[in-house]
């Protein structure tokens, strides 16, 4: 008996002590869970959301985007924070034409807002599919008129697309190329570009004159100012080109980067047709063509640019000669070089001649040494296959040059002078042109006579 009261007295307490184990690891368990919130949360779980939200509006926007990756569960908060009307007022100003105000008067401020923003999608999105990253940023921004391409009815005087561009770079920065092609994508849906680039590029140069502006304006300030690498701007200035048959690169190309009035903005199509240009004017055309010239564009071959570079010279209509050459030494040696020689290649040396006698003009004008265009010349003469097709050119440069001037001189002499006298001054600058051009050949045949 004392065995069995014995026994029973064991056994009791050791049921009794599986029942409080098993308890002991529920609450064990709760006790788990409860710390890996406050862990993913930290102090700021014991707060109600609408202190935590309180909270926020002391932090600036890239301390709110640090915190964003404590956790996922913060980060989750948070994107339900920006979601929310006193997020999105907090997150979104839109004060986009306060530029008179001192602080805004560069508009850095709200620039530098809008990157610290992009920055905070960027790690709140962190690890959803690309289409979902999209889809919830078009959420946020949905709601922001400055930022749609008919959203603004003053775009000239407005930092929206400057902001979105600022923006996507922050956002999209390190995304491969495939990630790339859909944001590319998912914006021409949402603002129906390629419906409004193929209105522009096939209508009369002018007709649309708004669009045009909006459509350069979206281009540059939202897709390709805002890169420091050049791999990037050229991918993005691919991505916009790429699906237009080379005569509507060539004129959405001089819609996006060719000169505009001082007046409106809206673009001059007439610019390179009525008289010459200066560099201003030419700049962010040459500055085009060398990106896609650029190796890191990896979709363009030379004969792409240079066949794009002859279709743009005749964009509306035939430009002078002395613009198409302007142009060319703009854009760098290499492309002035092939682009010449694709002329001594193909046969067309009375074109090339022009080409040479117009290279002179403009070292004469914008004072660039003449001894480069006597060596590009003497690198052009090298394509040529025989002595005979070289020594015609040659000729051919006389004849330009002597054609030139007679026609020059005889406008002079005919007394039908303009009112700033432009003639007399072209072929003041024409014989001067021809006479250095000569020297330089006259020093280098000495030099290289002397050598031997």
């Amino acid at each position: 008996m004392t065995s069995t009261a014995g026994t029973s007295c064991t056994l009791v307490p050791t049921q009794k002590c599986r029942r409080s184990n098993r308890h002991s690891r529920e609450r064990c368990s709760s006790s788990d869970r409860a710390s890996q919130a406050l862990s993913a949360l930290g102090y700021f779980q014991t707060l109600p959301l609408e202190i935590f939200q309180m909270v926020l509006n002391y932090l600036s926007v890239r301390d709110i985007s640090t915190l964003s990756m404590v956790s996922k569960t913060m980060s989750r908060r948070l994107t339900n924070y920006i979601s929310t009307p006193s997020g999105n007022r907090r997150l979104l100003p839109r004060d986009f034409h306060n530029l008179e105000l001192p602080a805004k008067r560069e508009g850095s401020d709200i620039l530098e807002h809008y990157k610290s923003l992009g920055l905070l999608l960027k790690r709140c999105t962190l690890l959803l599919p690309t289409r979902d990253r999209l889809k919830y940023t078009h959420q946020v921004l949905a709601e922001v008129s400055c930022f749609k391409l008919y959203g603004c009815p003053r775009p000239l005087q407005c930092l929206g697309f400057q902001c979105y561009g600022v923006f996507l770079q922050v956002l999209t920065a390190g995304w491969d190329d495939l990630e790339c092609h859909r944001v590319f994508n998912f914006l021409c849906e949402l603002s129906n570009l390629p419906r409004k680039v193929e209105t522009v590029v096939s209508s009369k140069p002018g007709s649309a004159r708004k669009l045009e502006l909006r459509i350069r304006l979206f281009c540059r300030s939202v897709l390709l100012n805002h890169w420091i690498h050049q791999s990037n701007s050229a991918f993005w200035l691919t991505r916009i080109l790429k699906p237009w048959p080379i005569v509507s690169q060539a004129r959405l190309l001089y819609i996006i980067f060719g000169p505009v009035s001082s007046l409106d903005g809206h673009v001059v199509w007439q610019k390179m047709i009525e008289g010459p240009t200066d560099e201003t004017s030419l700049k962010g055309l040459a500055d085009a063509i060398k990106l896609l010239y650029d190796t890191e564009a990896r979709e363009w071959t030379a004969d792409d640019v240079i066949s794009l570079v002859d279709e743009l010279s005749v964009v509306p209509r035939a430009w002078l000669m002395e613009n198409n050459v302007r142009l060319l030494i703009l854009s760098g040696n290499s492309i002035c070089f092939t682009f010449m020689a694709s002329k001594a290649v193909n046969g067309r040396a009375v074109e090339l001649a022009r080409l040479v006698v117009f290279l002179a003009l403009v070292c004469e004008k914008d004072l660039y040494c003449m001894d480069w265009a006597v060596k590009m010349m003497q690198k052009v003469c090298e394509v040529f296959a025989t002595p005979g097709e070289r020594n015609n050119f040659l000729q051919c440069v006389e004849n330009t040059f002597a054609r030139m001037i007679m026609d020059m001189l005889q406008a002079v002499l005919s007394g039908d002078r303009d009112e700033d006298d432009s003639s007399f001054l072209n072929l003041f600058h024409l014989v001067n042109a021809q006479a250095n051009f000569h020297k330089e050949i006259l020093y280098l045949a000495m030099r290289s006579s002397s050598n031997t």
